[in-house]
């Protein structure tokens, strides 16, 4: 019977679903997706049968199914896998664009969606003229209300919805879903009061089961109207109008039948009110219907009540005049009428107990690892990384950093060996110089500085040439404004985000080429120097003039006390050898755990604890990471010991070293010898902070060009995106001057349920995420060194329609 709603299914498209799932598991688990190619094609299958959109009972079991299994995919990958899911709005035209989003939710909502419309379309199709159609009729609606109550309460609080598509999917939406439930439920009780009249039930009942019809009825009117005016206009329009008549009519037959039961009861006052009142809503209602769209049945309906009303009016106000003369009480004075529901949201027990629906049947990717578990693994990897790095291998080289600047002021030991050795070189001097000669030191020094400079100059070409791609798209769209006309922003207002990406770089890699300039200066600075510690021993050895003062003669220059403060410095040397030698095998030990330490066996074995059908987070192994990252612990204390034992020693050098100069102060030999060591050796140490700099700097540019690229890529596929959409308004506005509107009329109304290729906007065709999303940088950028080579050269600056120079 044509009074009822039905909902349309959710029309949806092909999906590369193979190739996807395929790319996702080569590149993000540890399994081989050959491994899965029976899942793959169960889950093609299950979907291509649930959306052939055919109305059969037999596919409630299909429908349990697919959802199941999509239930336990989502436990073993993230919503989003870059598998994009396309559905037109439910009340949609067949020439409007689909909603196509990277979300196994998006599809799970929908496929539950079109499974409550499913049941609806059955409970429609029933002959509900007997009783055997009023119950499954009944049953089907109270299902779809209950699969409805667990799309709002169970999945729509999961689905994430980008801030960068063009349109949301209005009917996933909470006040729509809601309006649906508490429509399906209306027709369900209408039901039930359907079967209430047929079986001629008291007419006090029958009056609360009205009641409790147009009670569902005001919930669903009051649902969809509570939806943003975006919302509602996407709904067709006879369907508020068929609600609201709905509405009304159930009020004033439920007044109807219980001024009968008043009659009955020699109420006759109170019989005169409530006709009335029906008479009031009935005529509200059926001048509602005559301005809009409803349904003819819905018509008639109100129609006839109207009549029946009106009649009744008539016979009992003259009734009551002639005869009874009671006094007809206000609306408010009369006793309100009981509502009676007698239905309820009944979701199919195959939504939540998922093992009856699968059975003995395989679950798809049973054997993979969740990605909830995969992520719990990456994120404490990366807490281990971070934690070693940070609190162990830094310190440490913090804490010989400190030392070594320590020593340099104190200028130890080089003082300790000019005394020592009155001639001769240092043995810890000869083993750098050494070090320096085998690496060919100055030459390393060149190259490195030249690969920097080739860097910094690359980083600055990628930058350019993605500001090129933008002025030429800003070029496009100038020409394209010129000859027709566009409602989307222009691009130095669409590109802003980019813009500002592309400032940030360049800001970056100025400030590295300043810093590269700073090492180059300092090489220019120590190059000479650096370079004698190339030479050969007895080279290195005339540049070091020699003392009087000799170990064991104690002559006249080098006092007892010199001497005495001498071997209390070399004893504290050697402490403080002893703390960095501990130091280094803490740091070594520290970094051989983190190589070994596999937290992967403990996340599988409490992930296997879990039920199949939950969905996993990494958040569920937090406590665990955290008592796993506690082994490290004893490593961060040993470090935090080690600095106060070093803090003690070199305070205790710097008080001994004060001595040990001022019983020194007249020896000018030893002086002399004493500043050409440490030179050499000060030289050493620029040569190592030149090198540590220098990799440091190729480093940063080579991470730089590489995320340079990505930034360029992402700026060609906008302005590809751009295009399209360009191209897509000069075809639109070129086939509204040839349309011929009999094309419309003469096409295949019988479109296949999965077309290849739907319809999309011209954003999605690049698949490109929001400008301001942090897709565009899925790397952390690296910090500018420090230190690094100069860049040569200048780039001569365009002037960018875009903004996007300076």
């Amino acid at each position: 019977m044509p009074n009822h709603l039905s909902i349309p299914f959710k029309k949806t498209y092909a999906t590369p679903l193979r190739a996807k799932v395929r790319d996702y598991i080569q590149n993000q688990t540890a399994d081989h997706p050959d491994a899965y190619k029976p899942d793959i094609s169960q889950w093609e299958s299950l979907r291509a049968a649930c959306t052939t959109n055919a109305i059969r009972s037999d596919s409630v079991n299909t429908f349990l199914s697919y959802h199941a299994q999509l239930v336990f995919v989502l436990t073993k990958l993230p919503s989003d896998i870059n598998l994009e899911f396309a559905y037109a709005h439910a009340f949609s035209t067949t020439t409007s664009i689909p909603i196509t989003l990277r979300s196994l939710t998006f599809e799970r909502a929908a496929i539950l969606f079109n499974f409550a419309a499913l049941y609806s379309q059955l409970a429609a199709s029933e002959d509900r003229s007997n009783q055997d159609g009023l119950k499954r009729a009944t049953s089907y609606y109270q299902h779809a209300a209950g699969i409805f109550a667990f799309l709002r309460t169970s999945v729509l609080p999961k689905l994430q919805i980008p801030p960068d598509v063009e349109e949301n999917p209005s009917d996933l939406t909470t006040p729509v879903i809601q309006s649906l439930e508490s429509l399906m439920l209306a027709q369900a009780q209408e039901c039930a009061w359907q079967r209430a009249v047929a079986e001629h039930y008291k007419n006090g009942l029958v009056a609360k089961l009205a009641a409790g019809v147009a009670s569902l009825y005001t919930s669903s009117l009051e649902a969809i109207r509570s939806a943003s005016a975006e919302i509602r206009e996407k709904l067709p329009s006879s369907w508020i109008a068929h609600i609201e008549t709905k509405q009304r009519h159930f009020c004033a037959a439920a007044l109807y039948r219980k001024s009968i039961d008043d009659l009955e009861s020699n109420r006759y006052g109170d019989e005169l009110r409530r006709l009335i009142d029906g008479e009031a809503e009935a005529k509200r209602g059926y001048n509602l219907v005559k301005r809009s769209t409803v349904a003819p049945a819905v018509l008639q309906d109100i129609k006839s009540l109207l009549d029946v009303l009106q009649k009744n009016v008539a016979r009992a106000e003259r009734d009551n005049d002639l005869i009874y003369h009671n006094t007809v009480p206000p609306s408010s004075a009369i006793t309100p009428i009981q509502e009676v529901v007698m239905v309820q949201s009944n979701p199919p027990s195959g939504l939540t107990d998922l093992k009856s629906v699968i059975g003995n049947d395989h679950i798809l990717f049973g054997e993979m690892l969740g990605w909830g578990a995969r992520e719990a693994i990456n994120i404490y990897n990366d807490n281990k990384q971070s934690l070693v790095r940070e609190r162990i291998t830094d310190v440490a080289q913090e804490l010989e950093d400190e030392a070594d600047r320590t020593l340099r002021s104190l200028n130890l030991p080089s003082a300790l060996e000019a005394l020592e050795r009155p001639i001769g070189l240092p043995p810890s001097l000869l083993k750098k110089a050494e070090e320096v000669r085998l690496e060919q030191g100055p030459e390393r020094i060149e190259a490195y500085l030249e690969d920097v400079e080739r860097l910094a100059q690359r980083a600055m070409a990628v930058l350019d040439e993605a500001m090129d791609v933008l002025d030429s798209e800003a070029s496009e769209d100038e020409a394209t404004r010129k000859d027709i006309p566009m409602t989307r922003p222009p691009s130095h207002e669409a590109n802003q985000d980019l813009i500002q990406k592309q400032a940030r770089y360049r800001t970056i890699l100025v400030e590295a080429a300043q810093s590269d300039e700073t090492v180059r200066r300092k090489w220019e600075e120590w190059e000479s120097v650096i370079l004698q510690l190339t030479m050969d021993e007895e080279e290195l050895e005339a540049l070091v003039p020699s003392s009087t003062v000799s170990v064991v003669g104690k002559s006249q220059s080098a006092s007892s006390q010199t001497q005495i403060h001498a071997r209390a410095l070399r004893g504290l040397l050697e402490s403080l050898d002893d703390i960095r030698h501990n130091r280094g095998e803490l740091v070594s030990r520290a970094q051989r755990r983190a190589d070994a330490d596999d937290i992967r066996p403990r996340i599988m074995t409490a992930a296997g604890n879990f039920e199949h059908s939950v969905e996993i987070n990494p958040t569920m192994f937090a406590d665990l990471s955290d008592e796993e990252l506690g082994k490290y612990d004893r490593f961060i204390q040993g470090l935090a010991d080690g600095q106060k034992k070093q803090e003690e020693i070199l305070e205790a050098l710097k008080s001994t070293n004060e001595q040990f100069l001022s019983s020194r102060k007249e020896d000018t030999s030893v002086k002399e010898r004493e500043h050409a060591l440490q030179y050499l050796d000060l030289a050493y140490a620029r040569y190592r902070e030149l090198t540590r700099n220098l990799e440091e700097g190729r480093k940063f540019y080579n991470e730089m060009v590489n995320l340079l690229a990505r930034f360029k890529e992402a700026c060609r596929l906008w302005s590809n995106a751009r295009s399209h959409e360009a191209h897509s308004f000069y075809r639109r506005l070129s086939s509204l001057s040839i349309q011929d509107t009999s094309v419309d009329e003469q096409r295949d109304v019988d479109d296949p349920p999965i077309p290849s290729d739907p319809p999309r906007s011209q954003k999605r065709i690049a698949k490109l995420p929001s400008l301001s999303s942090a897709d565009w940088e899925t790397e952390e950028l690296p910090p500018p060194p420090s230190e690094g080579s100069d860049t040569k050269g200048s780039h001569k600056e365009k002037k960018r329609r875009s903004g996007g120079r300076k």
